[in-house]
């Protein structure tokens, strides 16, 4: 067999099958959701665009191995910081506020950069470079190891979570905690921590949500809070009494899906107008057109990502390569479960896209980044994952991480 024979066989195809249906499925939402009248510009020939950057991206990203990335990450961590930095200092004519959040650079002729796509990339290899890090150099684990360990990675998750939080951007800062607590699920850390500080967290949340919806005076006369800063929490509770203001995009969301019914209503023949279609809210697009049938298929489609990805966790050899799967994953999976879920009132509204489905530059871009990272540990690896050489395959313990 000759070397590009190969290089061929160890190209994760699998993966490239499966972003190739996202790919289509993203042209035929798009297609249909920038036929609104709401804008001019063709959406579809960007996303395009935006595919064969990312395509670019892959193939530069999967040519260097973990060890490059576990050098790099720093480096990568330390850039993602200062853009995030640069966009709170920089003046309006370059990084103005867009629906009330400054989170964008904007660059002619390329258009808008959101920093914080790429910074949840780089902190997932910082994380994982941090993990690998503090348990070669513990020759014994205790609480208090544990501990640092946990310390550790809540530094290094704080500065860039409050500097997105700044923005203000809550969707991308929940995104940024889901990174944080996958990696911190399979770190090794005891579980009597996790119980503890998430237990906490937990509670404190619960009563939170008890106190916004039964009494909201209480938070409004000893913590200074606005009452309309509970607008979307009301409005996912009861829409129709917000559809007039916060609850409108729900509202038409649900028409949008639930007048799809089984089959959909076919191709282009969308009958609810919902503004902003083509981005947060494409899914709506896609249960109107395609009908509970559509919406199953991407959903399925997702699954197959997670999955190949969580094989790809587990058979790997190397722990900075798990943890950085732990993490891709940890991120999709929210993002997937908190966009289709407010498109149904499951959960509340957040500016969350659907990944490589939603249109969107720095989002594309950023989710294909953290495809070059699965691609290269498949390229890099893959030869020993499933030979005999690989041994017995390496196991999860609850509270020890993976190991042999």
């Amino acid at each position: 067999m000759d070397k590009s024979e190969k290089k061929s066989d160890k190209f994760d195809w699998t993966l490239t099958l499966i972003l190739l249906i996202l790919f289509l499925v993203s042209c035929a939402a798009i297609y249909s959701a920038q036929n609104t009248g709401q804008y001019e510009e063709n959406f579809l020939f960007k996303q395009i665009f935006w595919y064969i950057v990312g395509a670019g991206i892959i193939s530069v990203t999967m040519f260097f191995d973990s060890e490059d990335f576990q050098k790099l990450a720093w480096i990568f961590y330390g850039f993602g910081v200062l853009l995030l930095v640069a966009l709170f200092l920089a003046p309006s004519g370059i990084a103005p506020y867009i629906n009330g959040a400054k989170s964008w650079f904007i660059i002619e002729p390329i258009g808008s950069i959101q920093p914080s796509e790429f910074m949840k990339i780089f902190l997932v290899i910082a994380l994982s470079r941090a993990i690998v890090s503090h348990n070669q150099h513990t020759d014994v684990k205790t609480i208090k190891s544990d501990l640092s360990l946990f310390l550790k990675l809540g530094f290094i998750t704080a500065l860039p979570l409050g500097l997105i939080m700044l923005q203000p951007d809550l969707g991308t800062a929940l995104v940024v905690l889901s990174i944080f607590t996958g990696l911190i699920l399979v770190s090794g850390i005891s579980w009597k921590i996790i119980l503890l500080v998430y237990g906490s967290g937990a509670t404190l949340g619960s009563w939170l949500i008890y106190m916004v919806i039964w009494k909201p005076e209480f938070l409004q006369k000893y913590l200074h809070v606005k009452t309309y800063q509970f607008g979307r929490i009301y409005a996912w509770l009861d829409p129709e009494s917000y559809q007039d203001s916060t609850g409108y995009h729900l509202v038409k969301s649900l028409m949008a899906i639930g007048s799809g019914t089984i089959m959909g209503k076919g191709p282009g023949e969308r009958q609810v107008y919902l503004p902003e279609s083509h981005t947060d809210f494409i899914f709506s697009v896609i249960g109107e057109e395609y009908g509970f049938i559509g919406g199953s298929i991407v959903i399925c489609t997702f699954f197959m990502l997670i999955y190949h990805l969580t094989r790809t966790a587990l058979d790997t050899l190397e722990p900075f390569n798990t943890y950085i799967c732990t993490g891709v994953i940890s991120m999709i999976t929210f993002h997937v479960f908190q966009n289709i879920g407010m498109t149904i009132q499951v959960l509340p509204i957040t500016g969350i896209p659907l990944p490589f489905i939603s249109y969107g530059g720095s989002s594309l871009m950023g989710n294909m980044l953290a495809m070059g990272l699965i691609y290269s540990i498949r390229f890099h690896h893959r030869t020993y994952m499933f030979s005999s050489r690989a041994g017995p395959r390496r196991q999860f313990n609850p509270g020890k991480g993976f190991g042999a």
